[in-house]
């Protein structure tokens, strides 16, 4: 019995690291200029599984990356980081998440996550881009046309 007990908890251990092995992490560039022009994330946007994660690389100076408070799925945390920061973000729930770059956000740097199918927010985050200034506007709809 004990070998049993002992060869199940082995098991469960082994798919529970296994789970964990299938992460992937995207890493992002906070660059001046970039394949679409100045004050740009590259790539601008990503698709993900829940439990992968984004890498924000302060490969410029002068750039932060923060959640868009109007593009959050529901109960994911707001993310803000500090100037010149690498930041990483875990994904946790499905949906879309919208990244900005503070300082640049006029300009339209900004990074789109879509987890999973995207579905609990992707309406209410695609209006909310409509309402952005527009440079970011029009890099947003790139990067929700960019998604899967």
């Amino acid at each position: 019995m004990f070998r049993m007990t002992l060869a199940a908890g082995a098991t469960a251990v082994a798919l529970a690291l296994a789970g964990q092995a299938t992460a992937a992490e995207i890493q992002v560039k906070m660059l001046d200029r970039g394949a679409q022009g100045v004050m740009v994330f590259e790539p601008s946007s990503a698709n993900f599984k829940v439990g992968d994660t984004v890498r924000f690389l302060p490969t410029n100076p002068g750039h932060n990356v923060e959640t868009i408070s109007t593009m959050l799925p529901p109960g994911a945390t707001p993310v803000k980081g500090a100037m010149n920061q690498e930041v990483v973000v875990k994904f946790t729930k499905p949906g879309v998440y919208g990244f900005k770059c503070l300082p640049h956000w006029g300009f339209g740097m900004v990074f789109v996550a879509k987890v999973g199918d995207g579905s609990p927010n992707l309406a209410a985050a695609q209006a909310a881009a409509a309402k952005t200034p527009p440079m970011t506007k029009k890099r947003l709809a790139a990067a929700f046309a960019a998604l899967k």
